[in-house]
Formats: structure tokens, sequence, C-alpha cells
């Protein structure tokens, strides 16, 4: 299992906001394994070899093409890392899991086809299969005899699952269940063999429950290939249950619990979709770093021009950040998961726990790095001018590829809501004592501030930006839970405020720490220059946020001294953020890639 260079007890999700870590006691890619890296050197090599030469005909829609690319990578354990030996799997870390999707992420359609396939095509059986249903369907799943999907949302239920109409009815000699309904927007829809179908036993809304249906099935029908605006080679259905017959034993988990399925799959998917995004930035910074290089402009390359030097570099400072805060997570995932294996005593349940731990930071993932992503690939089609809007050059499927991820695994406007509700259910249940940091929060406000005894060190002055960007989360949200009490969740741009003000804390701590790190291991200089443009510019948006917040929570002279607060806590030593791009633009131009 992936390990922190110097372990913590057991970390508490949203404990971030109340906790200080030092760089040792974070995860990076600094930490992988000899045998992290040699399964991403596998995994590019396969991309290399078997993928990259078949874009072209995936995206015109072979699916045939496109399964036939899965199985191979099964072949080399690819589909399976994380599930047991016994199961055809490799048995790895979750580490090595997100390791292989950064490494797959170079085009949308195909990681579509792999990623749904080995994560939420698989894990349900994975996590909640009966070892009869494992031996039955994880072992194909493993090698990719057969294909999976997950069935979840409906034309009527998207971000609302348990809205679902699709309902399955005990049969008369209780030995089947008869199903009925349509599953919308499936990926792998039309090229997957086993379907995770989530009904309503009866139709009642308390009996949500999991099944495992078999495309073979009579009954089971999926729809033509969705017309979409990106990730085309994808295949995305809708997929039809007409009275099919699905045996008791196919049931997944337990009966009524299909949520707790449904939620946790998507936890995992929102976690996964960092490395994905983090990949598929570093692809479209090196295809616009080239671009820059060969295109011509007023006698020389466009990469000398300073506008085209702050575009490369912001976009490798924001790729920096979410792949800091996303094998954060991982690391603190995996913490937590010390001495655990599959052949421990409830193992999975084990396993979900921990990643459930950290639900709040799994949707900062999702949110910030789709939103990242969408950055980079807008940017890229700017640095390449009207060849960017050409179909002929591969920024622009990039472009269009991106956009499905700020919907993907729940909506980022699902997530901002889930992000801090997860935090104030945690908080009022005595489980994340919020409450009092608050109190202690309004006290420490309420005093004189304290001098600082000379300057502070690049370090430490960012180390005092991320302890402020948490106080400013705190603030806000006391003030929001003072002013709205137990109707808060119901204010929706209040709770997205205070997300991405926990959320970009939360970025400023993990890049900060990371660069310290590197310092340290006497490569730092590329990290150090992006986190002292990063830190500020996430400074900015959690105090320009807080305005808002704070805004709609207080008025009047309370206001006035909640704003008086805030200018306090956001205050920073400025950077000279435009020379700090040039130096760290001229490094990436000359590496034509991502580098630190």
């Amino acid at each position: 299992m992936a390990t922190l260079a110097a372990p913590v007890s057991t970390i508490k999700g949203g404990a971030f906001l109340l906790e200080t870590r030092t760089p040792q006691e974070i995860y990076s890619p600094e930490d992988f394994t000899d045998e992290h890296r040699a399964i991403a050197k596998t995994t590019e090599e396969f991309w290399a070899k078997e993928v990259g030469p078949n874009v072209e005909a995936i995206q015109q829609g072979d699916k045939a093409l496109a399964i036939s690319i899965v199985k191979k990578s099964a072949q080399l354990g690819l589909t399976a890392v994380t599930a047991p030996e016994e199961y055809g799997g490799m048995e790895m870390d979750m580490v090595a899991q997100m390791v292989v999707a950064e490494a797959l992420s170079k085009d949308g359609s195909y990681s579509g086809w792999h990623g749904a396939h080995a994560g939420i095509g698989t894990t349900p059986v994975l996590l909640w299969g009966t070892p009869a249903q494992k031996e039955k369907y994880l072992t194909k799943l493993a090698s990719a005899e057969l294909i999976g999907a997950y069935c979840l949302s409906e034309p009527q239920a998207g971000s609302d699952a348990l809205a679902a109409k699709t309902r399955a009815d005990l049969s008369a000699d209780g030995t089947h269940y008869i199903l009925n309904g349509q599953k919308m927007w499936i990926t792998n829809g039309g090229g997957a063999d086993l379907y995770t179908v989530f009904a309503k036993i009866n139709g009642e809304k308390d009996k949500f429950t999991a099944f495992l249906v078999e495309r073979a099935w009579p009954g089971v029908q999926p729809g033509h290939e969705e017309k979409k605006m990106g990730i085309k080679g994808s295949s995305t259905t809708a997929v039809y249950f007409d009275n099919v017959k699905v045996p008791v034993e196919n049931v997944l988990g337990e009966i009524g619990r299909g949520h707790i399925i449904a939620f946790n799959v998507l936890n995992l998917g929102r976690l996964k979709l960092g490395p994905f995004a983090v990949g598929g930035s570093k692809n479209v910074l090196a295809i616009s770093i080239k671009y820059a290089k060969e295109r011509q402009a007023f006698g020389q390359p466009i990469a000398n021009f300073g506008l085209m030097q702050h575009k490369i570099a912001e976009m490798a400072i924001k790729t920096f950040a979410a792949e800091s805060m996303t094998y954060r997570v991982v690391g603190d995932i995996e913490n937590n998961l010390k001495g655990w294996s599959w052949k421990s005593e409830n193992a999975a349940n084990t396993y979900l726990k921990a990643v459930e731990e950290f639900a709040a930071e799994c949707s900062y993932i999702k949110v910030f790095a789709s939103e990242t992503l969408d950055y980079v690939v807008d940017e890229g089609v700017q640095i390449h001018g009207g060849y960017g809007y050409h179909q002929d050059y591969a920024v622009e499927r990039a472009y269009r590829d991106s956009r499905i991820n700020r919907i993907f695994e729940g909506t980022s406007e699902i997530n901002r809501l889930l992000a801090t509700g997860t935090l104030l259910k945690r908080a009022l249940r005595g489980q994340l004592p919020l409450v009092a940091a608050v109190k202690a929060l309004q006290a420490e406000l309420m005093a004189p501030p304290t001098l600082t005894a000379g300057a502070l060190s690049a370090a430490e002055e960012e180390n005092r930006m991320a302890a402020n960007a948490k106080k400013l989360a705190l603030l806000c949200l006391g003030a929001a839970y003072q002013r709205f009490m137990d109707k808060v969740e119901k204010e929706q741009e209040v709770m997205a405020g205070i997300t991405d003000i926990a959320m970009n804390a939360f970025a400023i701590e993990s890049v900060s720490l990371r660069a310290q790190k590197l310092v340290a291991l006497g490569k730092g200089e590329m990290a150090a220059a992006m986190s002292a443009v990063f830190c500020r510019e996430a400074m900015d948006l959690c105090e320009q946020t807080a305005k808002v917040v704070l805004s709609a929570c207080a008025e009047g002279d309370t206001l006035r001294i909640m704003l008086a607060s805030v200018k306090r806590l956001a205050k920073y030593e400025p950077a000279n953020s435009i020379g700090l791009r040039r130096q760290i633009a001229e490094k990436l131009i000359a590496a034509e890639k991502y580098v630190l």
C-alpha cells in the first residue's frame, strides 16, 4: 500500500480545516515506489503501441476495435489493478490505479471505454459481490471477457438518483425479479456484456436495490448511440429493460441498500476523475507548447511572447495544483488502510469506509480537476488560434471531450453542495469539531492582531495563507449556520461558495506543502515558483467568495466587522507573478512538456 513518508494517526475527512500538516505528512507523486513507476511506464508503452495509432478509428465509432484494445490492456492487468489476485487482479494499491488512469487519459473516448469498464463497471462486483458473484463475473471483468457498464441515470433521474422509475417485482415463485424500465447516458452501453442496474423493488423508494444484469438475457436492449458534443468514440446509449428475468442470486448487496453502492461508487469515480483530468491537462499542455514553438508570427515563434508564456505557465500551475490535491487525497485514504488487504475481515467495508471518509475531498477533486482541464483545453485552443478550431488538430477534440467532466460523476453543482453538506452533517453528529473551531476563530478575530517579527520566508508565508484560507472557510461556515440554521443546505449559492473557499484552502495547502517537499529534495525551483503564483491567486478567490457569502449572511455593523476580518485574513505579501510565470514557461518550453 502507499504510505506517507511520516505516517500520521488515522486522518479524518474534513480535518484539514482544523489541523496543520507537514510536507512529509502529505502523499505526492514524489513518493511513488518503483512498482508505481513501472506500471506507469507499462501503461504509457501500451498507450503508444495500442491506443495512439487507433485513436482516429475509435473516434469514428469502431466499438469492436475499442473493445479489443480494452481486452489487450487486460492482458497486462490494467483493467483490474486493485482486484484480488484470486479473481485475476493485480492486487495493487489505489495509487497504482490512479497512475494507470492518468496514463490512459490522452484521449477522452478510449479513456471512457477503459475507465467505465475498470471503474464503475467492475467496482460494484468487486466491493459488494458475493463469492459466487465474484467467481462468475469478477474474473471475467478482470480479463475483459465481459465488458461492464453502470446503469444509474434515467431520463428524469440524474443527480436525483432516488427519483428512478425502473422497478423490479419478485416473481410468484420467488426465483427471480421482473425488471422493467429505462436507463439513460450509459457509458459503454452499446458494448457492455454486464450491467449494474439500479431499480426499486415493487416501486418502493426504500427498496432501491442494485442488480447484476446480463445483456444476453431476453428483454435487455441497448438504444442507439447518442450524438454527443465530445468523447464521440465512446459508447453512450440508453438501455431498456422489458420484463427481464433477473435471478434472485443476482441481487447485488442488500435489498434497499442500492444507494450505498451508488454513492460510494460515485465517490471513487470523483477521485479517479482527478488523474484523468491531470493526464489530459499534461497532454494538451505538451501539444500546445510544441505548436507555440513551431508557429511563427512577427518573425519569431509565438512561444517567445509574454502572453503565450503566461498561458503556458498558468496551464502548468493549475495542473500542478490538481495533481497535488489528487494524490494527497489518495495518500490520506491509503493512510487509513494501513495493514489492510483483501484477506482482512470485512475487507470491502473497511475499504469503503476509508473512501467515504473523504467524500468531501473527493468532491473537491471532481470540481477542481474538471475545471482545471476545462481551463487548459480552452487556453490550448487559444494558443493554436484558428487552427485550434479545426478538427484536424488534437486540441479541438480535447476541448470538446473535456466538457463532460463537469457533468460526469455528479455535476459540479451537486458536488459543491455535497462537499459542504457532508462537513455540516459530520459536525452536527459530533464527528468533526467544526463548532469548536468556529468559536475559537471568533475569539481570535476579536483579539488584536499579533505582529510578525521580521519577514517570513516563502514557505512560512504560504503556510500562513493556507491557515488563513481555512479560517475564511470556517468564518463563512459559522456565519451561514448562524444566519440560516438547519435550513442552510437550501441556500445553494452560500453552500457552493463555502465549498469553493474550503476547496481552494485545501489546494493552497496541498500545493505549498508539496513545493516544500520538493525544495527539501533539491528539485523544487519550479514547484516553488508555481506555488508562489498559485497560492496568491487562490487566496484572491477565497477573499472575493467570502465577501459574497458573508453579504448573504449578515448586514450592517455585523457585516462590516466580518468583512474587516476577511481583509485581515486574506492579506499576503505580493510576488512578481509575471516574472515567475516567465521563469516557469521558459522551462516548460525547453522541455516541451509538463516538468517540475
